[in-house]
């Protein structure tokens, strides 16, 4: 039986193939039964050193509902951070009073950093434009659900593709399954080299556009992302290409009637509201499973199933 007692999540790569389906497969069980007392006595610390509403808000549900009490801060200013301590003392002192770490932080690295120094387990709930490893695992958890499997799937990334930590780690977990990428950004917005460098590692295809409309008739997942205000120096750039990709109801006609769009949420503009009610949208659906995916990985790191 595979354990993943004790073991942070930084990188989606941190897990292996069987672990991440080993999670899939816990999560749907939670689903069943979201209420439990499996994790009573325990405390979990969300520490958010920028903000967040879906993930630090689902990791504090998912504790919740499996019996853990919750500690922690939203925001850095509300923590010792703002009188300048550093991320290392922040870390050492939190794992004195709490069981498992979980963090998010706008340095790229610093996940990887407070694993090495916590005594604790750590979560990574986001690394500046860096990973997002629980968002992919309940982005998988999606996709397999509305498709039936994780294999050989079209899958279409639109929008922010360069700084999209959604988007790097889900393409890195899905190389594991034999996926087909294509990838929709303006040209100052492509996918980092590095993470395509990871599909052709895996013998895997991409192919890179700049029309949405030319990928829709195509993919079984249609993944949007917004274009990121806060990664941009140059203000001018972003108003450049914010409004690069805006999905509208009548742009998924030609589209499979299996295909869903999804979208890690905040939306700002890139998917009118006239969407929400097309069968084919599943963003919302998408958010309310990563409370499953969440109560799987804290009840796993935590040793109690």
């Amino acid at each position: 039986m595979i354990s993943m007692k004790n073991k942070s999540l930084v990188s989606i790569d941190d897990y292996t193939r069987e672990e991440q389906l080993k999670i899939l497969d816990l999560a749907e069980g939670f689903e069943k039964k979201p209420v439990q007392d499996i994790l009573k006595g325990f405390v979990v610390a969300t520490l958010f050193f920028e903000p967040s509403t879906r993930t630090r808000l689902s990791f504090e549900s998912a504790a919740s509902r499996l019996g853990a009490q919750v500690i922690g801060f939203s925001e850095a200013s509300t923590s010792s951070v703002s009188k300048g301590e550093s991320l290392n003392d922040t870390i050492l002192t939190v794992s004195k009073y709490a069981d498992i770490i979980v963090m998010r932080h706008p340095r790229e690295g610093s996940a990887r950093y407070a694993s090495e120094v916590s005594p604790v387990p750590v979560i990574n709930a986001g690394d500046g434009a860096n990973q997002h490893p629980t968002q992919t695992l309940l982005d998988m958890y999606s996709i397999r659900k509305t498709q039936g499997t994780l294999n050989n799937l079209q899958v279409a990334f639109v929008g922010d593709l360069k700084y999209g930590r959604t988007v790097h780690s889900l393409t890195f977990a899905l190389c594991n399954f034999n996926a087909t990428f294509h990838l929709v950004s303006p040209e100052d917005l492509k996918l980092p080299s590095y993470v395509k460098q990871k599909i052709k590692d895996n013998k895997l295809e991409y192919y890179q556009y700049t029309d949405m409309n030319e990928v829709i008739p195509k993919a079984d997942i249609l993944y949007m992302t917004r274009i990121q205000k806060e990664r941009f120096s140059d203000p001018i750039e972003y108003e450049r290409v914010k409004n690069a990709y805006i999905l509208r109801n009548e742009m998924l006609q030609d589209a499979k009637n299996t295909m869903r769009v999804l979208h890690p949420l905040p939306r700002v503009n890139e998917i009118e509201t006239d969407v929400d009610h097309n069968a084919k949208a599943y963003y919302f659906d998408q958010a309310q499973n990563g409370v499953y995916v969440r109560q799987a990985l804290l009840a796993s790191i935590l040793g109690v199933i």
